[in-house]
C-alpha cells in the first residue's frame, strides 16, 4: 500500500507539472501601462496612465514624450504577443532555468527562458512552435540580484533575481556559473537602454528651457496637473527610481520597502502635515526617511514643490505645513543639480546656497526655530564656570562659532588658536571646524538620553604656539591655567607627589581664597589625580596572600578516599569558587580602606600646604602654578595615549604618550617627565593614517608607526601646527620642497581625516 501510494503521489505530480506548462498563468511587464489593444481607450491613452501619472502636456499641449515612449513599448509587447519561438530576434542566452511560481503547491518550475536585446521571455519548452508564458520587457530601470551563497545554503540553487516594474524573476540554477552568466548578460543589456524619465522630469527639462517665457510656463502648469497641489494620493514617483527590493541596496534593517514604495509613502505624510495637530514627528520622520534613503531627497523636493503650487487655499494653516517642512528639507539636505534649478525657479532664494548635507535630523528645537523663522540659542562654555549664548542658524558652521568668541572675549589678536570641544566629565574631543552646529548640539542631546551623562559644547585653547606671550592680565591666561590643571588632575602633567600637592594647594588658594574651616572643601578628585593615587594603594598591595590548602583535596583525607572523585567534584569547585570569591572581596574591602586612608593622608598634606598660602591672591596662585607646571620640558603639548609603537631600527614599546606640541612630536613613558625621543618639524618628512588603527610618520630615514584610537585627533591637531608654521614662514606651499619629503597631507591620504580640520581658521 504505502508503494502503491508513492506512485500515485509522483503521478499526479508529473501531470500537474504538464498541465501547469500547458495551461501556466501568462505575466507580462510592460514598460508603463499598457498592455495590448483592448486595453486601450478610444482617445489612444490606457486608462492607468491617467491615473498614475496625471495629463502630461508640455508647452506646445501635446505630450509627445509620454506617448512617443508609450508607443515604442506598446509596439514591442504587441508584436511579441504574436511570435512563437521559431520567431524570436536574435536570442543572447537561452536555457532551461527554474523560477518561483506564487498561489500553487508546487513552489518551483521548470522553464525555457530566452534573452533577447528587449527582454526576458520564458517558455514551456525548447521546441519550435513553443508557447510564450511570460515576458519582461528589460529598461534602465530594471535590476538584477547576483547569486549569493546564503540562498544557495538554503534551497541547493544558486539564484538571481531579476526586477521589473510590476513582476520579479526569480530564477534558480544548480550550476553558479550558469547563474553567474545569467546575471552578466541582462545586466549588460540593462546597462545598454537608454535613461527612464518620468513625465515630471521631462516638465521640469521644458520649464527649466522656457523659464524666460513666463507665458510658456504657466500653459505648462495649466495643462499639466502633476506639476500642481492635489487631494488625491499618488500612486507612482514623480522621479524615476530602479525597480527591485531595498534589503539589497540601502538599509533594510528599518523597515523600509522599496524606494518607489516610500517615494509613495512620503507623499502620504506631506498630505498628513495639513490635518496635523503636531506636526513635528511627521516632519522629523520625513527628514529622518531622506537621510536613510539618500536618493527619496529629490524626490521629497520635487513633492513639496508640486503640493505648493497652485494651491486652492493657499494662506491657511495647511498651506504653510508645506512650507516649513520645506524650509527644514533646505536646511538639512541639498538637492541634486537639477532639481537645484527647479526649487530656485519655485522659490527664487539664495537659502540653498549655504546647505549642507546634514549628519543628524534636525532636533525637535531647531525645527520649532525653523517653522517661526527665529534663531537658535547656542550656550557655549569656556574654562572656568563660565558661559556664552550666541544665537546661530542652521547653517552655522564650528569655525564661525570660534569667531564669534573671539570677538567676544576679545581674543582676535592672539597668536594662539581655539577650538570648540565635545565635552563631558569623562571626556573630551575637538569639533571639525567645518562641522555645522546644529548637527552637534542635535548629536550631544542624543548622547546625554544614551548615556545620562552631561554633555556640553566648550570653547577652548587648541594650539598652543605662544605661551610666553600671554598677559597674566588677559583671560587667555586664564584658559591657560584651566587647562593646564585639567592635565594634572587626569594625570597627564608628569610631576612628583610633592609637586601635585603644591599645585593642589594652589587650586584651592585661587578658587577659595584663604584657609579656612568653614569653607566648602571640592573632593579630592578635583584636585588631585585620583588614579595616581589608586595605583600607588595598589602597588602597596600587590603581593598575593597564599591561599591555605584545602584539606579535602590532599591525597591523605580519608574521605578523598572513600568516595568517588566524582560524587565530591561539585563540592570541591563550590568551596574554590566561595573561597576565591571571598578572597576577592577581602582584597577590595583591603584596597578601599587603604585608599580612604591615603586619601585622608594626601588631603591633610594639601590642607596644611594650603595654610601657608596665606595672602595669596587669585593671580598669583595662578602664576605659581604655571611656575611649577612649566618646569615639564613638554608643558604645553596635547598628549596622546598610544597603545603600541614600533620603529624601523627595531625598537618598540606599549602603553606610551605620544606628545603632539608647537615645535616637535615627542614619546614619553607614561608618568615619566623625560621624553624618549623627539622628532621636530623640521625632520618629519611625511605624516599619516596607515591603516584604521594605525599612525604612521617618517623622520629623515626611520619610520615610526603608532596604534591609537585617536588618529583622527592626531591627524586634525598636526595639521593646525603646519599651518601655523606656513603662515609664520608667509608661505602657502608645502613645508618641504621636494615631492619625496612632502608633509603627508597628500601623500598617506588614506583617510578623510586630511580634511577634517579643527574648530580654527587655518
Amino acid at each position: 500500500m504505502p508503494l502503491q501510494g508513492v506512485c500515485w503521489f509522483l503521478c499526479c505530480r508529473q501531470g500537474f507539472s504538464l498541465l501547469g506548462r500547458e495551461y501556466g498563468e501568462k505575466e507580462e511587464e510592460e514598460s508603463l501601462e499598457l498592455r495590448n489593444k483592448e486595453d486601450l481607450t478610444p482617445n489612444g491613452r490606457s486608462p492607468a496612465e491617467v491615473t498614475v501619472s496625471q495629463p502630461t502636456l508640455t508647452a506646445n499641449g501635446t505630450n509627445g514624450h509620454t506617448v512617443s515612449e508609450v508607443s515604442e513599448m506598446k509596439s514591442l509587447i504587441i508584436g511579441k504577443n504574436t511570435m512563437g519561438l521559431e520567431d524570436e530576434p536574435e536570442l543572447l542566452v537561452k536555457g532551461w532555468l527554474l523560477r518561483d511560481v506564487r498561489g500553487n503547491w508546487i513552489k518551483q518550475r521548470r522553464y525555457w527562458f530566452a534573452l533577447s536585446q528587449d527582454s526576458l521571455d520564458y517558455y514551456s519548452g525548447p521546441e519550435k512552435g513553443a508557447r510564450r508564458l511570460g515576458t519582461l520587457v528589460l529598461t534602465s530601470l530594471c535590476s538584477v540580484i547576483w547569486p549569493d551563497k546564503q540562498t544557495y545554503n538554503e534551497t541547493g540553487h544558486w539564484s538571481i533575481t531579476v526586477y521589473g516594474r510590476k513582476h520579479c524573476y526569480r530564477l534558480y540554477s544548480k550550476h553558479f556559473n550558469e547563474a553567474v552568466h545569467w546575471a552578466c548578460a541582462i545586466q549588460k543589456i540593462i546597462d545598454t537602454k537608454a535613461p527612464v524619465e518620468t513625465p515630471t522630469q521631462l516638465l521640469i527639462r521644458d520649464i527649466e528651457e522656457n523659464k524666460f517665457n513666463p507665458e510658456v510656463v504657466e500653459h505648462i502648469y495649466q495643462h499639466n496637473p502633476i506639476l500642481k497641489y492635489t487631494q488625491g494620493p499618488l500612486y507612482a514617483p514623480l522621479l524615476a527610481f530602479p525597480y527591485g527590493s531595498l534589503e539589497h541596496t540601502y538599509h533594510s534593517g528599518k523597515g523600509y520597502g522599496s524606494v518607489r514604495e516610500e517615494a509613495v509613502k512620503l507623499f502620504n505624510c506631506l498630505q498628513q502635515l495639513e490635518s496635523a495637530r503636531e506636526p513635528v514627528p511627521i516632519i522629523q520622520g520625513v527628514l529622518q526617511t531622506c537621510l536613510d534613503l539618500r536618493p527619496l531627497r529629490d524626490e521629497i523636493y520635487c513633492q513639496l514643490v508640486k503640493q505648493n503650487s497652485y494651491t486652492p487655499a493657499p494662506y491657511t494653516a495647511a498651506h504653510l505645513r508645506y512650507w516649513q517642512l520645506l524650509t527644514c528639507m533646505s536646511c538639512t539636505f541639498r538637492p541634486g543639480p537639477i532639481v537645484l534649478k527647479y526649487l530656485r525657479f519655485h522659490l527664487k532664494s539664495e537659502a540653498l546656497e549655504k546647505t549642507k548635507c546634514r549628519e543628524c535630523v534636525p532636533s525637535w528645537e531647531e525645527i520649532q526655530m525653523l517653522m517661526s523663522r527665529q534663531e537658535m540659542l547656542c550656550t557655549v562654555h569656556y574654562p572656568g564656570p563660565l558661559s556664552c549664548q550666541l544665537y546661530i542658524s542652521s547653517h552655522t558652521t564650528a569655525n564661525e562659532v570660534v569667531r564669534m568668541m573671539q570677538e567676544k572675549l576679545g581674543l582676535q589678536e592672539s597668536k594662539n588658536t581655539f577650538s570648540l570641544y565635545e565635552q563631558n566629565a569623562l571626556w573630551e574631543q575637538p569639533v571639525a571646524g567645518g562641522a555645522l552646529i546644529a548637527d552637534i548640539l542635535t548629536s550631544l542631546s542624543t548622547k546625554e538620553s544614551e548615556s545620562n551623562s552631561k554633555w556640553k559644547l566648550c570653547f577652548k585653547l587648541y594650539c598652543l604656539l605662544d605661551a610666553d606671550s600671554i598677559s597674566v592680565d588677559s583671560i587667555e591666561y586664564l584658559f591657560l591655567y584651566e587647562q593646564c590643571h585639567e592635565m594634572v588632575v587626569r594625570g597627564q602633567l608628569p610631576a612628583c607627589d610633592e609637586d601635585l600637592q603644591a599645585l593642589a594647594s594652589l587650586r584651592l588658594q585661587c578658587l577659595m581664597g584663604d584657609f579656612s574651616t568653614h569653607a566648602p572643601c571640592p573632593p579630592l578628585d578635583e584636585l588631585f589625580p585620583g588614579h595616581l593615587l589608586e595605583a600607588q594603594v595598589v602597588m602597596s598591595l600587590s603581593a598575593p596572600r597564599a591561599m591555605p590548602p584545602c584539606p579535602v583535596a590532599g591525597q591523605d583525607c580519608p574521605t578523598a578516599q572513600l568516595f568517588p572523585t566524582g560524587l565530591l567534584a561539585g563540592t570541591l569547585w563550590s568551596h574554590t569558587a566561595v573561597a576565591a570569591h571571598k578572597q576577592k572581596v577581602e582584597q577590595d574591602m583591603r584596597l578601599r580602606s587603604r585608599l580612604k586612608e591615603e586619601a585622608a593622608a594626601v588631603m591633610g598634606s594639601i590642607l596644611e600646604r594650603w595654610k601657608g598660602l596665606a595672602g595669596y591672591s587669585c593671580r598669583d596662585s595662578m602664576a605659581a602654578y604655571l611656575t611649577i607646571a612649566r618646569q615639564w620640558s613638554g608643558f604645553g603639548c596635547t598628549l596622546y595615549e598610544v597603545d603600541f609603537y614600533i620603529s624601523s631600527t627595531g625598537s618598540f614599546s606599549q602603553k606610551l604618550w605620544l606628545g603632539v606640541a608647537a615645535t616637535s612630536v615627542s614619546l614619553y613613558r607614561q608618568g615619566e617627565a623625560e621624553a624618549l625621543e623627539s622628532f621636530p618639524y623640521g625632520q618629519i618628512c611625511s605624516y599619516g593614517v596607515s591603516d584604521s588603527n594605525t599612525f604612521k610618520i617618517t623622520a629623515g630615514d626611520r619610520d615610526l608607526l603608532f596604534e591609537t584610537t585617536k588618529l583622527t585627533e592626531i591627524m586634525q591637531l598636526m595639521n593646525a601646527y603646519f599651518s601655523a608654521i606656513r603662515r609664520q614662514r608667509g608661505k602657502d606651499a608645502d613645508i618641504t620642497t621636494t615631492e619625496s619629503t612632502e608633509v603627508g597631507f597628500h601623500r598617506l591620504a588614506s583617510t578623510h581625516a586630511h580634511t577634517l580640520l579643527p574648530s580654527h581658521p587655518v
